[in-house]
């Protein structure tokens, strides 16, 4: 019999690649999504609303593992403070909807995968490379790491296997971080930002959905992990990387820091600061980075 497996966010960049990557592997697919989508033979949609607390439940008590991926992006507007609330509801309370459906049925899910991210450790550019065991940031992305991992946790009481992806910047073909920055550089006026010093932990979208299945599979595998290469990219590093698969010049002075805080406000901190991460844990389970250069991965995504 097929496993299946419920992702929430499903209908995202990641939720699309790694359904793709389950389905070949055998599994059957269910997706909790807002809108009327038709089932296929593959996947099978379940409607949820979670500001209303609502979902079919058979989407959950039909499940042997989920992967948790729903979240509002963080970097797609202003943080006023009604937005920072939608943030952080959108993560909170979507955790907590299936945690009440499972507490309160008996059902058949062993484990409980979920997004989290680097933003745990803080939005700051610090020459400390950050372990899963290293302490929370105090910052907004921080508290809201935080506050997303503390309900995640919830589910080892019910005795499903908790794993906690702390992922950087994930660079796709579509819809993903990378083509949010090309524009500029196509035109070949790509150029760093800030003093361009500051990390960017990052990771292909196949070695990300690949570690999901990874961690949907090992058994041993419990708690949190950063899901990044640990290569202490930069951003000047990466926008003259970008320049060159893209065959284009790099001659652009930097993007002032102080320009990126008019336009975007507080959330600038999250193009113009960044940390380094270890990706030790990871890879001491065997896990291998088919893209652990971001040459390669760039050719991958731009050619």
């Amino acid at each position: 019999m097929k496993e299946t497996v419920l992702i929430t966010g499903g209908t995202g960049l990641v939720g699309k690649t790694l359904s793709k990557l389950l389905i070949s592997k055998g599994c059957q697919v269910s997706v909790l999504t807002r809108n009327n989508k038709k089932s296929t033979e593959h996947i099978s949609y379940y409607k949820w609303n979670i500001e209303k607390q609502e979902m079919d439940e058979r989407a959950v008590l039909e499940a042997d593992a989920i992967v948790h991926l729903v979240g509002e992006n963080v970097a797609s507007g202003r943080w006023n403070s009604k937005r920072k609330a939608s943030i952080l509801s959108s993560r909170v309370k979507a955790t907590e909807l299936i945690y009440k459906v499972l507490a309160k049925h008996k059902n058949k899910v062993k484990s409980f995968v979920s997004a989290s991210a680097t933003g745990y450790y803080g939005t700051v550019t610090s020459e400390n490379i950050l372990k899963e065991e290293d302490g929370v940031g105090s910052d907004f992305l921080a508290s809201i790491c935080s506050q997303w991992e503390n309900s995640i946790d919830r589910f080892s009481s019910l005795g499903v296997r908790v794993v906690k992806m702390r992922t950087g910047v994930v660079l796709g073909r579509k819809k993903s971080a990378l083509q949010k920055m090309l524009p500029p550089f196509t035109l070949g006026l790509g150029a760093a930002i800030g003093n361009g010093k500051q990390y960017m932990p990052w990771i292909h979208i196949d070695d990300l959905c690949k570690m999901y299945l990874l961690a949907l599979k090992n058994v041993k595998m419990k708690g949190a992990y950063n899901a990044a290469v640990g290569d202490n990219l930069t951003n000047k590093e990466l926008s003259k990387a970008i320049s060159f698969q893209l065959k284009k010049p790099f001659f652009m002075p930097n993007i002032p820091a102080f320009l990126l805080h008019l336009i975007f406000g507080e959330m600038a901190i999250i193009l113009t600061n960044g940390t380094r991460v270890s990706s030790e844990k990871i890879k001491a389970t065997g896990f291998v980075f088919e893209y652990s250069k971001i040459e390669d991965a760039l050719e991958n995504l731009l050619d």
